[in-house]
């Protein structure tokens, strides 16, 4: 027997050019999206998707990673078994100047108005 040709998984993502801000501003009105922005936003490195505090299952997890996908607001990519994400902001903010920072702000203010629960 052989072995088993393994091949490199590809994922498919926009240009931003061709991603319009009624895309960014749907996939961002979420607010589990949005939880995964602001958490790429202040990490110092990628994130895998199981690292994120979402109360939602694995399968609306992967949902909503794809929403973001699809409008270009992060990139995924695999090391090994492990998907990666990295937030588009440099080229998000050539396209929408502003934007993704204002509701990262906004994300984040909103958090700090949050109530915890016990």
């Amino acid at each position: 027997m052989g072995r088993a040709r393994v091949t490199a998984r590809v994922i498919v993502h926009p240009g931003v050019e061709d991603v319009s801000v009624q895309q960014v501003l749907e996939a961002l009105a979420d607010p589990a999206r949005r939880s995964v922005v602001r958490t790429l936003a202040h990490a110092s490195t990628d994130l895998s998707c199981g690292s994120f505090d979402l109360p939602i299952g694995r399968s609306t997890s992967s949902h909503h990673f794809s929403v973001l996908r699809a409008a270009g607001v992060l990139r995924q990519y695999y090391v090994g078994t492990t998907k990666m994400n990295t937030l588009r902001a440099d080229e998000l903010e050539q396209r929408f100047p502003g934007l993704l920072s204002a509701v990262v702000a906004a994300a984040d203010a909103e958090a700090r108005n949050t109530p915890r629960a016990p």
